[in-house]
């Protein structure tokens, strides 16, 4: 019997093209056929099928385009030339990125050549506030890359100056995220490590007639400022004026907390007259009645971020303070603070940040989408933070690849959602195993099945890298298909099961005709697809996938497909606000789906890939469990599942889908 299924499944040898799925038996015969996908259709078909499909096509649209022609010659008295498009790159085409490619020229070689030094310093500063997005993944691949590429060390140095907005859940978050991206912190630090420090600088300040005490409002400010158009003359509050003595004892005051929040503050005495707002006196430490959360109630004041981050740098021997252009004007008000108290003088240099087109980033926006449960959670597979992006299944190191391969440069990137899911797609095509998936199964019963029941056909992982290995499936008579792949009544254009007509099952030991099918009467749905094998040797038309009943190892689950978050590319433009702009679709849950039994393999063997902070076998959650679902799309396995209950999260489909943003 094993003979007879060898020989029988060598003949539905599977080819090599773009999402091919696996070759069907472990001796392959030069003599069978190759199946191609149908990118129109997601059909698995012979060479020759899909020949005469792409030859209808061809000639369609060319009597098309002459039509076209016809019509633009006609209005306008001639006949337009032809244009011809080049062709895109297949996936398995495309190099592999280097991800190191972004330090070697542009931005950030200019960068290191206006300061050659070794080692190189670079800190990654957040803010404890929030969980990381997309956005912040740029900022880390930047400053960890570029101190590892130059042979230095790169910080993680919390910028922790407001225990009103600070929660332990967020620093730990924030260091999961930079190792899961494959970076190790040369020190975790932290602002407050420097109280006592930037304290003793700010009376320094004062004593130099560089910082006062001031007591003015929003509004005294804003006239200070020039007014809400900025068309009045700047000038200086009096507090200004007030003696280095009385400063002094003012700013002891507020250590001390004779002042309450928002009566006094310490501001630096910069250049009010100059063009740039960051030299407007800006402030350097509030008063703030909240315990922080390392040094408890020993502060009653807090410096600020301007007064703070280029001091911290500097006592940490930042050679290259590279953050986003935003703080392009800050440069300024950076060098002036750091040269009247400190000798070591950091560089500061800005790159454009990264934004995801569709999309809210904003930690108020994404904060009001998880209260009033518009998503799961600060995680939700929908989202752009990174927590969101980790738990949907993409991988760390197609991130690293996407960051590398949009480079560096002083713009900003708005990038639409499209391009980033091509670079996952890609990644993934090359990196993940390929299982057999049914979102919708229906059972077909095989009657002449019973010789087949129980015998092991064995599949590789993938067809393109024999590393990955082979997995085992179990035939049974009772398979399941999708439902999408069965029709009631047969036509012309239809290639895949309809009664009387026969398809291939992928890696099964012949096609199936099915014979009949029943229905429930008050859905109207197909319930059950009798069918027998189609043992004539003649080559189906298309493949289609399945899986064994659960007696043979399949297994139920639940399958989340994704789609984006939102119905616009600018949601905050959207009528009503971003809310109105919530797509409906944006989640479908199949919850009855089937996954074949190499799932256990996958499970036990992930990550897939083995890359960035997933390198080792068991370091990884369950996102790292990978796998292209063939003529699916590409999943991962969700954190909301258990033993008895699988839960699988859709990355992106096997192709951009025709009319997606």
């Amino acid at each position: 019997m094993a003979d007879t299924v060898t020989d029988a499944t060598a003949k539905l040898q599977l080819g090599d093209a773009a999402g091919d799925v696996p070759a069907s038996a472990p001796a392959a015969d030069p003599n069978a056929p190759k199946l191609q996908l149908d990118e129109e259709t997601g059909e698995w078909v012979s060479k020759g099928e899909l020949k005469k499909r792409l030859a209808k096509r061809a000639k369609k649209k060319a009597t098309e385009a002459n039509k076209v022609a016809k019509d633009a010659a006609a209005g306008a008295g001639g006949a337009p030339k032809p244009t011809k498009k080049p062709a895109a790159p297949k996936a398995e085409e495309v190099a592999v990125v280097d991800t190191e490619a972004m330090f070697k020229q542009g931005f950030l070689a200019e960068v290191y050549n206006e300061r050659p030094v070794k080692p190189v310093y670079t800190r990654f500063p957040p803010e404890p506030n929030g969980f990381l997005h997309i956005g912040h993944s740029k900022a880390i691949a930047i400053n960890f890359g570029f101190a590892r590429y130059h042979g230095g060390e790169c910080y993680l140095r919390f910028d922790d100056t407001n225990p009103e907005a600070e929660e332990e859940v967020y620093f730990e978050s924030i260091k999961e995220m930079v190792e899961w991206l494959g970076f190790k912190p040369y020190k975790i630090t932290y602002s407050s490590d420097n109280f006592d420090k930037l304290y003793e600088l700010a009376e320094k300040l004062i004593g130099l007639g560089k910082a006062y005490v001031c007591h003015c409002g929003d509004e005294e400010i804003k006239l200070q400022r020039g007014g809400e158009k900025g068309t009045s003359p700047r000038f200086r509050c009096e507090h200004a004026d007030q003696s280095v003595e009385v400063n002094l004892k003012k700013f002891r005051d507020m250590r001390d907390g004779v002042y309450k929040p928002r009566e006094a503050f310490l501001r630096m005495k910069m250049d009010i007259t100059s063009g740039n707002t960051m030299m407007w006196d800006l402030a350097a430490y509030r008063v703030l009645d909240k315990p922080h959360h390392r040094t408890g109630d020993k502060w009653k004041i807090y410096p600020t971020y301007d007064f703070t981050h280029c001091l911290c740098d500097s006592f940490e021997g930042i050679t290259h303070s590279l953050c986003t252009t935003e703080f392009f004007l800050s440069r300024t008000s950076y060098e002036w603070l750091n040269q009247q108290l400190v000798e070591f003088q950091p560089m500061q240099r800005e790159y454009g940040r990264l934004s995801i087109s569709g999309s809210v980033l904003s930690k108020r926006k994404l904060k009001e989408l998880v209260e009033k449960k518009f998503v799961r959670g600060w995680d939700d597979p929908r989202l752009h933070t990174l927590i969101g992006v980790r738990r949907r299944g993409v991988p760390p190191g197609a991130i690293l690849e996407f960051v590398n391969e949009l480079g560096v440069t002083t713009s900003t990137s708005i990038i639409q959602l499209s391009r980033f899911e091509q670079t996952i797609r890609r990644y993934l095509e090359r990196t993940v195993p390929r299982l057999m998936l049914v979102l919708d199964p229906i059972p077909v019963v095989i009657e002449d099945a019973d010789d087949f029941e129980g015998t092991e056909l064995e599949v590789p992982f993938s067809p393109k890298d024999e590393a990955m290995g082979k997995h085992k499936i179990k035939f049974s008579k009772t398979v399941y298909i999708d439902r999408s792949d069965f029709r009631e009544v047969d036509s012309k254009d239809y290639f895949r099961l309809a009664p009387g007509k026969s398809v291939g099952l992928l890696n099964a030991p012949f096609p199936i005709t099915a014979t009949s099918f029943t229905k429930d009467e008050a859905t109207g749905l197909v319930t059950e697809v009798r069918a027998t094998f189609d043992r004539t040797n003649k080559k189906p038309k298309t493949f289609i996938q399945w899986v064994p009943a659960e007696s043979a190892g399949s297994r139920k689950c639940e399958v989340r497909l994704y789609n984006p978050l939102f119905k616009s590319e600018n949601p905050a433009s959207a009528e009503g606000g971003y809310l109105n702009d919530i797509n409906p679709e944006s989640e479908i849950i199949f919850p009855n789906a089937m996954v074949e039994s190499g799932i256990e393999e996958v499970k036990r063997r992930a990550p897939w890939p083995e890359a960035a902070g997933e390198d080792k076998i068991g370091k990884g959650g369950p996102e790292s469990v990978r796998f292209q679902a063939m003529r699916v799309a590409y999943f991962a396995l969700d954190s909301d599942s258990t033993d008895d209950k699988l839960v699988f999260n859709r990355i992106v489909s096997l192709k951009e889908d025709v009319g997606k943003r």
